[in-house]
Order: C-alpha cells, then sequence, then structure tokens
C-alpha cells in the first residue's frame, strides 16, 4: 500500500534520526539530501523485494546494500562513532521499518490484532539477517524492550527538520496526491512512540486535522485494493501460479 507505506517510512526515518550516528551515517553518507526521492525508491524497492522478490534475486540485491553499508562509518557531532553494519544499529533501523509500516497499516487501513501484529514482527526475521540485523523484534514485546534500550542514546537535531522540510518537498506519489504529502508528514509523527515527539521538538504545529486523517484513511483504503501488476507483490503472486490481485482480495474480518 503505497499510502500507508509512505506514512510508516517517514515514521521509520524519524525513530532512526532520533539516534545520533544514525542520522549522521544517512546525512553524510547518503544521496538524500541531493536526491531524496531516487533513494526512498531505492530503499523501498529493497524492501519490497526482501519481502517479495525471489530467494536469490533478494539475497544478492541486500548483498549489494550491505556492501555499501560496510563502507558508511565515521564520527557523529556529538561524539559518538558510528559503523552502519553495528548489529545494534541494524537491529534499530530494520525495528523502525516493521513498526512504522505495521503501526500506519493499522491505523489508516485496518485495524490489526495482536496476533497478526506480533506475526508481522516475527515473518521479517529472514530479511532481517540478510540485511545484517541478528536480533530483530519477533513480537511487539520485543520492539518495546528494543526501544526502551535504545531511549537512553536519543538527542534531537535540527536534522530532523531539515528532513521534514526535503520530504515535504518531494513526493513519489502521482501528482494529483502531492498535496497529501504535508498530511501524511503529520501521520507519521502521529505514529511516533513513547515520548520521542517530544523529544524531538515536534510540536502542535505538526498537529493531525480530523479531515486531514479521515482523507488519509479514504485514500489508504483505495489504494489497498488497487493491484499494479508490476509491483513486487503482483509479481511474487503470479511466479506462484496466483491470479495477480491475490494479495490485494480484501478478507472478511
Amino acid at each position: 500500500n503505497p499510502f500507508a507505506g509512505g506514512i510508516g517510512a517517514i515514521c521509520a526515518v524519524l525513530m532512526e534520526f532520533a539516534d545520533p550516528r544514525i542520522r549522521s551515517g544517512v546525512w553524510d553518507h547518503s544521496t538524500f539530501k541531493s536526491n531524496p526521492n531516487q533513494r526512498a525508491r531505492r530503499t523501498g524497492m529493497a524492501g519490497l523485494i526482501g519481502v517479495y522478490g525471489p530467494a536469490e534475486d533478494a539475497r544478492k540485491l541486500i548483498a549489494g546494500v550491505t556492501r555499501l553499508h560496510s563502507r558508511v562509518k565515521g564520527r557523529a557531532p556529538e561524539g559518538q562513532d558510528y559503523f552502519a553494519l553495528d548489529p545494534e544499529l541494524t537491529n534499530w533501523v530494520h525495528a523502525t521499518a516493521v513498526y512504522g509500516v505495521l503501526n500506519a497499516y493499522a491505523a489508516y487501513v485496518a485495524p490489526l490484532s495482536r496476533q497478526e501484529r506480533d506475526q508481522f514482527y516475527a515473518e521479517g526475521e529472514a530479511a532481517a539477517k540478510l540485511f545484517r540485523a541478528p536480533n530483530p523484534p519477533l513480537c511487539e514485546a520485543d520492539f518495546e524492550q528494543l526501544f526502551q534500550k535504545m531511549r537512553p542514546g536519543f538527542s534531537p537535531s535540527p536534522i530532523v527538520f531539515e528532513y521534514l522540510e526535503i520530504s515535504s518537498k518531494n513526493s513519489l506519489l502521482p501528482p494529483p496526491f502531492h498535496r497529501l504529502k504535508k498530511p501524511m508528514i503529520k501521520a507519521a509523527i502521529d505514529l511516533l512512540p513513547g515520548d520521542l515527539r517530544k523529544l524531538l521538538g515536534l510540536g502542535p504545529e505538526y498537529d493531525l486535522k480530523g479531515w486531514e486523517r479521515a482523507l488519509l484513511k479514504f485514500v489508504a483504503r483505495q489504494a489497498d485494493r488497487k493491484c499494479i501488476r508490476s509491483a513486487p507483490p503482483a509479481q511474487a503472486c503470479l511466479r506462484m501460479g496466483l491470479p495477480a490481485d491475490y494479495l490485494y482480495k480484501k478478507q472478511k474480518r
């Protein structure tokens, strides 16, 4: 779902940028500032192929990503040394991606049971380990423990606001939906766990209005019914001899 996924991705990046080591690694070693859409597209595709792609293709793509990450190291302005393949950081990056997408879907598309939420975490383990995350959270309780472990190292930064400014001016959405980007950013901020929003200094100016929430829910639910045949989920269905829209069919709850 591109809308729920987009909201979840922004939420995940904000959670990652709470850690000075990750935000410095991204800000100093990626193309986000110069070409944010291209980087977002590459990151999203890597995640989708890790879930829906043929196993061998997923392993090759992820191996390429980890080779690039093996060269990402340095020192944050706050004084911490960082290395992109540090297990603590890879575990957190994976956890934020799962948390963001899961909670955006539950908030804007359809509610999920505790069992479904835990299952979503558990099913991400194989892809997480390919991305060199050795101990990813396997349920919501695991995520909460990891969040509390990481929380003392979090800090605010102007980079967070620079990221939000760049994101608000760039969008992978079709032109008619560009105006949804700012409400999507607010929705992502609304999903942040614990007191993270307050720590990052994201005040009431980022509050999501009622009509914005309703509009995002409407668009996200419509998008959840649209099958994109070229997308990895549809292609995975076709490889398995299933209809392309198999994963898009609404299930009765």
